[in-house]
């Protein structure tokens, strides 16, 4: 070990002693909030005492399955053991168990080279198998419970990975040794301003939050805001070509998240590419709502959002018709606006394009998990106190259909290895949580997740039946292969719904990264293939074509299809609607 370096030693002592001061202040934040979540657990709010005790009597009714996964077990350990001895005597034999392609956990060497680690990684690769081999046999489980047991056993075991322990992961081993434990000290600063960040509840930081500045580094595409109301501001960009397509798009991001998604950096804006493709483009940016704002509804969210939007376009443009885009959640609102739109006989739209949005949920996934009635009665309860429902709940139910990645991993590097988190624009973003109303957030989930009234047909929103065969715009429903949160066979199935031509696209990667993927530097693919109606996800991949690059420039030949006329390029606003401030606008600088 080399001698500290004093002005080392003076950092280190000067982090430790602020160690110091901060724990006992933050303690009491701490206790405070293990109180609400503690109580929280034993009114199981989330059913999953129930969902255990359905797997527990199953299991018991059939001591057999036990069995035969006890011997299972124990004979992939009889062969871990074997090879273990092998090796140590410098045998060369394959491993009983590996992780998965992609597997950050164990990239390290030493947990392949070293007899110890690489004893450890196979012991827990081959326990963890086991676990939820058992508990995917088991039959007879409600849905509901046979989803929860899953979810939370794979949880559970990811948090077990001993990558995830000071004493069992080698590259912290390495740094603990090298730097005299300093890595920890650090760690434990981390850790202390996380609590702090998170007001006595762990908010894990992700991103380096003082490396990005909307407007200046990220968000950057020259606009202006031309409208505002309560929910929303409406941003025009400016265009730089001399003609454009005479119908304009508007996009209507997420409320779940802010819309600077498609605006990150130049290189990788969609909307920049939009503009420079020859396209007038608006986007609504939502408010980043309050208590005042908590009985908004999902209809108010579409008066004041998409239908507004259109209305205050026409004033600017002179179009009546517009083309549409929605991601996520804004695809969902999309839909029932597109379902309301026709049901009134309105012609506004010219084309839909859906990115990864849902608006059929019998395939919804993991997200599943955290609805139910139980569930979403416990959230309402808690909602009516704030009037809202704060953006890291929302957050975290995100961040644990990919635990490993986006929590485990900064868990390793923050807490255990000292690191500074980084500085990354996605993640900037992924970081910067938004409220949702309770009153719109709770007509979601039950008409969405937990009734799937959209593609049923049942919906009513405005006292009005919604009704997704009547409408018969062409939209471009695009999905992601690797999407946890709109999973891909869930956008296929939806696609049946809708009366008019559907071309559905899968692109490579996931809910954002399959999205933002541009035509200079995209990293992935995307497949084609005209049979929806009645085919699974597996069947339509295999009869599909499969495209190297960016779906990007497809997108814009299927909307040039629809609407190639051009006209003069637009000034930004007009004279009945002035530009009131510069893009990105104030509403997204509101952080939760």
């Amino acid at each position: 070990m080399q001698p500290a370096n004093p002005t080392e030693s003076a950092e280190l002592a000067r982090v430790a002693q602020s160690v110091a001061e901060r724990s006992s202040r933050i303690l009491g934040d701490v206790v405070r909030k293990q109180g609400e979540m503690l109580s929280g657990v034993m009114r199981d709010e989330l059913g999953i005492a129930k969902a255990f005790m359905d797997l527990y009597a199953r299991l018991a009714a059939n001591p057999a399955l036990i069995a035969s996964e006890a011997v299972s077990l124990w004979l992939d350990y009889l062969r871990l053991w074997q090879a273990a001895w092998m090796k140590l005597f410098g045998v060369d034999v394959p491993p009983v168990a590996e992780p998965a392609k992609g597997d950050w956990r164990f990239k390290d060497d030493e947990w392949s080279k070293n007899f110890v680690f690489d004893y450890l990684k196979q012991s827990y690769l081959i326990t963890a198998r086991h676990i939820q081999q058992a508990v995917a046999q088991v039959k007879g489980l409600p849905p509901v419970s046979q989803r929860k047991v899953a979810f939370f056993t794979r949880q559970f075991v990811d948090a077990l990975a001993p990558s995830n322990f000071l004493m069992t992961n080698p590259q912290v081993l390495r740094e603990t040794l090298a730097t005299g434990g300093e890595n920890l000290v650090r760690g434990m600063n981390n850790l202390l301003r996380d609590l702090e960040r998170g007001g006595g509840q762990l908010r894990v930081s992700m991103t380096d939050e003082t490396a990005f500045q909307l407007g200046r580094n990220v968000a950057t595409s020259p606009g202006k805001v031309i409208f505002q109301n309560d929910l929303m501001q409406l941003i025009q960009y400016l265009p730089i070509t001399s003609e454009v397509y005479r119908r304009p798009l508007v996009i209507i991001p997420p409320w779940i998240n802010k819309y600077y998604i498609l605006d990150l950096r130049p290189e990788k804006s969609f909307i920049k590419w939009c503009v420079d493709q020859g396209i007038t483009v608006f986007v609504i940016s939502w408010v980043n709502p309050d208590r005042e704002l908590g009985k908004k509804t999902f209809e108010d969210y579409m008066k004041q959002g998409p239908l507004t939007a259109m209305d205050v376009i026409e004033k600017v443009t002179g179009e009546m018709k517009v083309h549409t885009a929605g991601y996520c959640v804004g695809g969902t609102l999309l839909a029932t606006t597109l379902a309301w739109l026709a049901e009134k006989r309105r012609v506004r739209v010219t084309s839909a394009t859906l990115f990864a949005a849902q608006v059929d949920f019998t395939h919804a996934g993991d997200l599943l998990v955290f609805v139910d009635e139980d569930q979403i009665s416990a959230l309402e309860r808690d909602m009516q106190a704030t009037g809202v429902l704060e953006g890291g709940r929302m957050a975290m139910a995100f961040n644990m259909l990919r635990s490993n990645d986006l929590i485990w991993s900064y868990v390793v590097s923050n807490y255990l290895k000292g690191q500074p988190p980084s500085a990354f624009d996605l993640l900037h973003w992924n970081s910067d949580a938004t409220r949702m109303p309770a009153a719109n957030h709770s007509y979601y989930l039950r008409n969405c997740y937990l009734e799937n009234r959209l593609s049923t047909g049942s919906m009513v929103l405005d006292n009005t039946l919604l009704d997704l065969s009547k409408v018969k715009v062409p939209v471009y429903n695009l999905a992601t292969r690797e999407d946890h949160i709109a999973p891909a066979d869930s956008v296929l199935y939806g696609s049946q719904f809708f009366g008019g031509p559907v071309k559905f696209v899968l692109s490579g990667s996931g809910h954002i990264a399959g999205v933002v993927n541009p035509p200079e530097g995209g990293k992935y693919q995307f497949w084609t293939n005209d049979n929806i109606k009645d085919v699974s996800l597996a069947d339509w991949i295999k009869g599909a074509q499969e495209h190297k690059g960016s779906w990007w420039p497809d997108w814009r030949a299927w909307l040039e299809s629809i609407d190639a006329e051009p006209v003069p390029a637009r000034a930004v606003g007009s004279a009945t609607t002035p530009p009131i401030e510069d893009a990105p606008g104030s509403y997204v600088k509101v952080r939760a």
